[in-house]
């Protein structure tokens, strides 16, 4: 029980990786988009 609790914890721990990754291209993208608009 308590390793398959271990793994459930890493894919959860991984989901959230990847959610903060794809949040901080978003924003990413999303803050160039409003620089070049604002400075043209």
């Amino acid at each position: 029980m308590a390793k398959n609790n271990k793994r459930d914890i890493g894919k959860i721990a991984t989901k959230i990786m990847a959610a903060i990754l794809a949040a901080m291209m978003v924003l990413s993208v999303a803050t160039t988009l409003i620089f070049y608009l604002v400075s043209a």
